[in-house]
């Protein structure tokens, strides 16, 4: 196949993969719109910590002043927030829920609003394919015999190993296809790219969730370097580059939402670039070492991925390598792209980069970090360059290979054949590579004037607190006066079908965009729920009445839900003292409402609860689910001498008259009929 006819090859929609929704935060980027203004700028986001700020943060002092420590890492800002209630999580779940499942359940939702649906829409053949990094979390409090005594060993597990994270999205969400944790340590998240693609081909989704997240500690800390390790002995990352010393370690999350092509363009969902193909290969015992790279398998990976889409590798203009910086890393990935790329051989004109200059090596997460950096270089049609870059090291042969360092932001000139195409490559230790093949978006017919006057358009907005509907409100305003903003019929369409509904509500209605964004300030800044009329489908959202809004539009990428949880911390690895065996001390004196008493403390301290003397609270709108019931069935009976059929934590019960029917039932028949008794005098 020679270059120009491949170049030139129609897009199969009936192969192809749309990405139709982006989330992600990593170092320096709380948002996509802020990694898009680093990545443009070069920036780079590694945070170098003091150290006071280190040993402030629990760092050991002695590690931290010795020859070797180096104080950088690609540090995740706030990464121990959490909004736990819109989630369903009591407070005590949610301090023990590892900082991972809590970003990725965060970003998932933000994925799928980018996508212009809604989180909990009952989307129910959506697939969840995600991976993450092991965590000091995890490890601390799996080890805490009083966390395991409070919420039960079993419960501890589920709330903090990696193996469950694809199911709580799955669970949380309510998405009823493939739910897959994936592991393939650094190139977790770009297999599980891989694998959603598979699935969408396969028919066994229609929708899938695929990327990874990896926050080893939500402390700073930076890291000890090793005379030939893969850590750099300056705290920067330089992929490639003659100054290259190894890697950095960072913390991030990203996710991105995909369909069948041809689904995509029939729900003219907002597409943000097209997967064409991908592969996954493993280099097996073709190395020096299992740590080791190879040569062989990396290649394959690429020209397989490039023949999946009916391509060939010379077809592209650039490629997000894994570019880890090291001596061994890089020399072998060079050679393995420019063995798959030899129809370029010698022009240097793809252009090569890695992420990891700007925010450090992501570990589980890395792949779909690079992966939503190429997408959003093709949305933007610009080459964006590794930060600080300088001159090629001259090991890597660069003067005769299809490669040459991106030097600077500059604009992606639209190729001669076909559209703008790019390929994204993945490492893991261990040895399993993968390969991705990214196409720009088809052209969107236009929608019309944005701006023009028209109908009076209700904007309907909704968050669990009134500060997250101001924050909401902001966003949006901010949005609707940008250049290139979205229609404003496509936008209350976009609000009206791809939000939840939530019980904080607000409207604006406007004829025209500035109109609308004037209004949405004042709504950020305080004002009445309803603003520029009356309007009767405002007034029945405001109402909490289900609504229906009449009129068409089309799905737009809108901003996401301004989550601003608490701080629930995370679990620390340090010594503990001894540890009284068992939860909840039994209540003394043995009385009736001393025991009643007990266990309502016990129901309390279970369900993060300051205390259970609400007396509508019930069970399950405090947070209790089946397994907190299997914990406390234990509990009771070990703590209490209270033998209670767990049946009785499924039914609608206030947790006062909980604790009294346990109280009752616990104790045997006579108390039981003297309950009963009581029950039919009143």
């Amino acid at each position: 196949m020679t270059e120009n006819a491949s170049a030139a090859e129609p897009l199969a929609a009936d192969s192809a993969i749309a990405v139709v929704g982006m989330s992600g935060r990593f170092p320096g980027a709380p948002d996509l719109d802020a990694y898009w203004a680093n990545l443009l700028g070069g920036l780079c986001s590694v945070t170098d910590f003091t150290e006071e700020e280190l040993i402030a943060d629990g760092a050991d002092p002695q590690e931290v002043r010795g020859r070797d420590y180096v104080p950088a890492k690609g540090h995740l800002v706030d990464a121990d927030r959490f909004d736990a209630e819109l989630f369903g999580f009591n407070r005590t779940e949610a301090a023990a829920l590892d900082p991972q499942h809590r970003l990725l359940l965060q970003t998932a939702w933000s994925a799928l609003e980018d996508a212009g649906r809604s989180p909990l829409g009952g989307t129910a053949r959506t697939g969840v394919y995600v991976g993450g990094g092991p965590t000091e979390h995890m490890l601390a409090a799996q080890t805490d015999p009083r966390l395991a005594a409070s919420l039960g060993a079993l419960q501890v597990r589920i709330l903090t190993d990696r193996e469950f994270l694809a199911p709580w999205v799955s669970y949380r969400l309510g998405l009823e296809g493939p739910s897959l944790t994936v592991q393939t340590a650094c190139s977790t998240s770009l297999t599980a790219v891989h694998l959603a693609v598979q699935s969408l081909l396969l028919g066994e989704c229609d929708t899938a969730l695929a990327g990874g997240v990896a926050v080893d500690a939500v402390h700073k800390r930076g890291y000890v370097h090793q005379q030939g390790g893969i850590y750099a002995p300056d705290g920067r990352c330089r992929p490639f580059d003659e100054r290259a010393g190894g890697t950095v370690p960072g913390n991030g999350v990203g996710v991105v939402v995909l369909r069948r092509l041809s689904d995509a363009l029939a729900d003219d969902d907002p597409i943000r670039a097209v997967i064409r193909g991908s592969a996954v290969t493993n280099d097996g015992a073709t190395k020096v070492g299992f740590t080791a790279p190879g040569v062989d398998q990396q290649t394959a990976a690429i020209v397989e991925a490039w023949a999946a889409a009916g391509l060939d590798p010379a077809d592209a203009q650039y490629l997000e390598a894994h570019g880890t910086a090291t001596a061994l890393g890089d020399r072998i990935e060079a050679a393995a792209a420019s063995a798959a790329f030899k129809g370029a051989l010698g022009t240097g004109r793809i252009g090569i980069g890695s992420v990891k200059s700007n925010i450090g090596h992501l570990d589980a997460a890395a792949g779909v970090a690079a992966l939503i950096k190429s997408v959003l270089m093709l949305e933007h049609a610009t080459l964006v360059p590794n930060a600080d870059v300088g001159r090629p090291h001259p090991e890597l042969g660069f003067d005769d290979s299809p490669f040459h360092l991106v030097e600077g932001a500059t604009a992606w000139p639209e190729p001669e054949f076909g559209p703008r195409r790019s390929g994204v490559s993945s490492v893991g230790i261990g040895g399993t590579n993968v390969h991705v093949v990214l196409e720009e978006a088809p052209p969107r017919a236009a929608a019309g004037e944005p701006d023009a006057q028209g109908a009076p358009e209700v904007l309907l907005l909704s968050a669990r607190t009134g500060e997250d509907l101001r924050a909401l409100a902001g966003r949006l305003a901010a949005v609707l006066r940008a250049p290139g903003a979205p229609s404003l019929a496509d936008t209350a369409y976009t609000l009206s079908m791809g939000r939840t509904p939530m019980a904080v509500r607000g409207y604006v209605r406007a004829g025209d965009l500035a109109g609308a964004a004037e209004l949405l300030a004042e709504l950020a800044s305080g004002g009445a729920p309803g603003l520029g009329g009356p309007d009767p489908l405002g007034e029945a959202w405001l109402a909490g009445e289900p609504v229906v809004r009449e009129g068409g539009g089309r799905r737009v990428a809108l901003p996401s839900y301004p989550f601003a949880g608490e701080s629930h911390g995370a679990y620390r690895l340090v010594p503990l003292g001894p540890v009284a065996p068992g939860g909840a001390e039994p209540a003394g004196g043995g009385g009736p409402a001393d025991l009643e008493q007990g266990v309502r403390a016990l129901l309390a301290e279970a369900l993060g609860l300051a205390d259970a003397e609400d007396p509508e609270m019930t069970y399950f709108a405090a947070g209790g689910d089946s397994l907190t019931a299997v914990h406390l069935v234990g509990c009771l009976r070990d703590d209490f001498d209270l033998d209670v059929p767990i049946t009785l934590f499924l039914e609608q019960l206030t947790l006062h008259e909980m604790a009294r029917r346990i109280v009752a039932t616990g104790e045997g028949d006579e108390s039981l009929d003297a309950l009963l008794a009581e029950f039919e005098s009143e």
